[in-house]
């Protein structure tokens, strides 16, 4: 698994033994990132369960300008740490904006004075139906000052979530029991694209 675009496109991220982490494929993050497009350069983000930070470690690599990993697993976060010592490294600079969290994805605080422009969303597939309300509702809040924020969700075929006040405006990937991403933008602002 590599950074698949952006400064440090090709720099290779750890991922924990064991079957703990289902890190988003180089290619479903090439799609992500190749739809996000233009929101990546200079925006914060939010990414939550994090896993080996290959959603929020991408976004650095495309300009992002700085943002949150949150992942519970202390073993996985350590992995996360050296991912991002090397996303650093191959920057040729230190990346302060961007802080690790131990953490319960669902209650993290956003600290930030600005909320993020990006959320990424790649949970354990199992947890899903009893997560995803949980954090529609925190979006709520957290992203109550952003004009037109976007949550980038992962998520087996087979699942469609339709929070209230949320809209899937985009999925990518086929299969009911493949990898998907969906593009949720507030219906109060929709706009065609994510």
């Amino acid at each position: 698994m590599r950074i698949s675009g952006g400064q440090a496109r090709g720099i290779p991220l750890s991922v924990p033994k064991g079957d703990a982490v289902r890190p988003a494929t180089d290619g479903m993050r090439q799609a992500v990132f190749s739809s996000l497009a233009a929101r990546v350069p200079g925006a914060w983000f939010l990414d939550l369960f994090a896993g080996s930070g290959a959603y929020g470690l991408e976004a650095m690599s495309r300009g992002a300008a700085g943002g949150v990993c949150v992942e519970r697993d202390a073993r996985t976060v350590a992995c996360l740490r050296k991912n991002l010592a090397a996303v650093a490294k191959s920057l040729g600079r230190d990346l302060p904006t961007v802080s690790v969290l131990t953490a319960d994805a669902a209650t993290v605080p956003w600290s930030a004075a600005t909320p993020p422009d990006l959320v990424f969303v790649d949970p354990p597939y199992e947890i899903i139906a009893e997560i995803a309300p949980r954090l529609f509702a925190r979006f709520d809040e957290l992203l109550a000052a952003h004009a037109d924020p976007v949550v980038v969700f992962e998520m087996p075929g087979a699942i469609t979530l339709e929070p209230a006040g949320w809209a899937c405006v985009k999925r990518l990937g086929k299969g009911a029991h493949q990898p998907t991403v969906a593009f949720f933008r507030r219906t109060t602002s929709l706009p065609v694209a994510p």
